[in-house]
C-alpha cells in the first residue's frame, strides 16, 4: 500500500472517511446542539430566565461550531485541491 492510496480521494482512504463519515457526523452533532438550544430558549423554558441563558448558550456554541467545521472543512479542501489530491464532487 503506498502512502497515495493510503491517503485516498473523494471516497475512498483516509480523506474519503473523514468527508463522508465524520465531518457530517461532527456536523450534525453541532447542528443538533444548536437545534437544542433553540428548543430549550423558545419552548421548554420560556418563563425560567436562567434556563433560557442555558439554552442561548446552546445556541451560541452550536452557531460557533458549525462556522469553525464549514471553514476548517473549506480549508482542508483548499489544501487538498492545492496539493492535487481534492475529493470527488
Amino acid at each position: 500500500m503506498t502512502f497515495k492510496t493510503f491517503i485516498g480521494s473523494g471516497t475512498t482512504g483516509v480523506i474519503g472517511i473523514l468527508n463522508t463519515v465524520i465531518v457530517p457526523v461532527i456536523f450534525a452533532l453541532a447542528f443538533a446542539v444548536f437545534v437544542w438550544g433553540v428548543v430549550n430558549y423558545f419552548f421548554l423554558h420560556g418563563g425560567n430566565e436562567e434556563k433560557r441563558s442555558e439554552g442561548r448558550q446552546f445556541v451560541f456554541w452550536g452557531i460557533i461550531g458549525m462556522v469553525v467545521l464549514f471553514s476548517v472543512w473549506g480549508f482542508v479542501n483548499l489544501l487538498l485541491s492545492t496539493l492535487g489530491i481534492a475529493p470527488g464532487a
